[in-house]
């Protein structure tokens, strides 16, 4: 296994008018987590990604169940909970330049995940293990879970990355800053954007904010800078990393997690940072064209048609 993930996905509803929710009276049903979203990411650029989680045994936990293993992510190591309920969301489409998403995920059957759930063979076979702040706000259990799935990892020498992820309604700012912090401590590798970085550690400077990270005791940090790009930095290196043009951004919820998935994948296919970060930039571009949070999520072959492309056209500019 090349990369085991977990957290929560719900079903998500999207009206298919624009415009004020109020209004709309018909809405497509999808599938949405960040943690599974990257295991799809994933799989589509050719490499194996499990996926750890909790569903309700209700028909949304059936289909989401179906749906993610035909996309090719394992999911043998999801549990399907008696009597319990599939959490759900929705994202509004106000305008363009305007995307709301409102979450109903109190009680959850992925909100009482326990360290019971974890398999630690399952988590021991994998190169990386990739978790995001969202699990830990669910809940005390999920805390507490993925806190065992750190220890399992660093046990079995298993790469972890960690994606802050900062979702404040979930929870409050002090605990949010308390929680997401440790787990930056424990990572190898972590991924935040540059307001959860301002969020954590009150400065807004890329440099001052990549140092820090460091200091805290990940080995890499890529900080991303929204559709600007995104910086890496090492002890021995620092470099910023342009994105691709995206004349028209479609919905951006779902980018980062296409950046995460393809940045996974560039160092699985052994490319230094520089081109690791492209290759997540890439994918997040191209996520942020396509309304859903998976639809857009390419194939390699996509991938570098689109990369060409985009190089193309900015040189011909």
């Amino acid at each position: 296994m090349d990369v085991v993930t977990i957290g929560e996905t719900m079903a998500l509803f999207t009206p298919e008018s624009s415009g004020l929710m109020r209004y709309a009276h018909t809405y497509t049903r999808k599938f949405g987590g960040s943690e599974s979203n990257v295991a799809i990411g994933l799989v589509r650029l050719g490499h194996h990604s499990g996926w750890i989680s909790r569903v309700g045994d209700d028909e949304l936990g059936t289909a989401m169940i179906s749906f993610i293993r035909g996309e090719g992510v394992d999911v043998s190591e999801v549990q399907v909970e008696r009597g319990g309920q599939t959490g759900i969301y929705f994202k509004e489409l106000r305008r363009e330049g305007d995307v709301r998403v409102l979450y109903y995920r109190k009680h959850s059957a992925a909100s009482r995940m326990s360290k019971d759930d974890l398999n630690e063979a399952y988590i021991a076979q994998a190169k990386y293990l990739h978790i995001s702040g969202i699990t830990p706000a669910l809940s005390d259990s999920c805390y507490e879970m993925l806190k065992e799935a750190v220890k399992v990892a660093k046990k079995h020498g298993v790469t972890i990355v960690f994606d802050p992820n900062l979702r404040k309604t979930l929870w409050t700012e002090e605990k949010a800053k308390n929680v997401l912090v440790e787990f930056v401590r424990e990572s190898d590798i972590v991924l935040p954007g540059i307001g959860e970085g301002k969020f954590l550690y009150g400065v807004g400077d890329p440099q001052l904010l990549g140092e820090r990270f460091l200091k805290e005791g990940p080995s890499t940090c890529v900080l991303k800078v929204g559709a600007e790009g995104a910086y890496y930095f090492t002890k021995d290196k620092t470099e910023f990393v342009p994105s691709f043009n995206v004349e028209k951004v479609v919905d951006p919820v779902g980018s980062g997690d296409g950046f995460c998935s393809g940045f996974l994948s560039g160092l699985l296919d052994g490319l230094n940072l520089y081109d690791a970060v492209r290759r997540g930039n890439g994918v997040g571009a191209m996520v942020a064209m396509v309304n859903g949070d998976v639809e857009g999520l390419p194939d390699k072959r996509d991938l570098e048609n689109f990369i060409h492309q985009t190089q193309t056209d900015d040189v011909n500019r």
